[in-house]
């Protein structure tokens, strides 16, 4: 079993800061790529942004700019700075992760339980 356990959520003001965790556990052989989806009320999950094993990262055009992921890979755990937050960030933020358990499978998604950000203007 793979399981995901974020931190970091919470409500701020407009323009202020907040800054997620996410660390992946259990049987792991590598994490391929680490990311962060959100989904407000009544839309559907979109990508935040994501980050391969690598470094390489990729941002949702709305987040460009604000926030920056990084990851320690030693530590299977990525971030998510978020700066100028705004209103119509607010949504529950959800972890991924593609995760090989061993060398020989496939790799496969992991989901984290969610972490609610409430940005009030």
């Amino acid at each position: 079993q793979v399981q995901l356990v974020e931190s970091g959520g919470g409500l701020v003001q407009a323009g202020g800061s907040l800054r997620l965790s996410c660390t992946a556990s259990g049987t792991i052989f590598s994490v391929e790529i680490m990311g962060w989806y959100r989904q407000a009320p009544g839309k559907q999950r979109e990508l935040v942004a994501h980050i391969t094993s690598g470094g390489s990262t990729n941002y949702a055009d709305s987040v460009k700019g604000r926030f920056t992921i990084s990851r320690d890979n030693a530590k299977n755990t990525v971030y998510l700075q978020m700066n100028i937050l705004k209103p119509e960030d607010t949504a529950i933020y959800y972890c991924n992760a593609r995760v090989r358990r061993v060398s020989y499978r496939p790799a496969f998604d992991s989901w984290g339980q969610g972490t609610q950000v409430t940005v009030s203007s």
